[in-house]
């Protein structure tokens, strides 16, 4: 007897589970209308000449790994994603015994703007922050920004495709 109940209450909670199951957001209205996105080439307000080509370029790969949205041209695309480097600023984060500099900082500040190109209305803007360490002895300030920017790269996937 009491293997039966087990059995019903299982393959009550199972039938539950598989007719329950759809699709899930995180956007209170439901799933976003957003397949497509172009990503403009960031602005720079700073004198770090060559980084917002680089950081344009691994956002558009890390939508292309991601694979949620479809970059395309301007002309198609549903949502645009674009960004300005306001801020640049590499700084001494730790020193050794010997008041030697061991890490830096760098730390590079963003406006991040996705907009509707049909009306040009904001989906999301965000000042966002990002900061990437690196071993003075063994890195170079490369390996910092290039940290920072896999950190701003999250940042805009997770902010994009996670929380319509």
């Amino acid at each position: 007897m009491r293997a039966r109940l087990l059995t019903v209450v299982l393959s009550a909670f199972l039938l539950q589970a598989v007719l329950g199951c759809g699709v899930y957001t995180f956007n209170p209205k439901g799933k976003s209308d957003i397949s497509t996105i172009a990503v403009e080439p960031f602005e720079n307000q700073t004198q770090e000449y060559g980084l917002t080509d680089r950081l344009t370029e691994v956002i558009i790969d890390a939508f292309i790994s991601d694979g949620n949205l479809k970059i395309v041209p301007l002309e198609g695309a549903d949502a645009v994603l674009a960004g300005t480097l306001l801020k640049y600023d590499r700084v001494v984060e730790k020193f050794d015994e010997n008041d030697q500099v061991e890490e830096y900082k760098i730390v590079m500040a963003f406006e991040i703007t996705l907009r509707n190109p049909q009306d040009q209305s904001e989906i999301w803007k965000e000042r966002m922050t990002q900061e990437g360490a690196y071993n003075a002895s063994e890195q170079t300030e490369e390996d910092g920004q290039l940290l920072a920017g896999e950190r701003l790269v999250e940042a805009v996937i997770n902010k994009t495709t996670k929380s319509w």
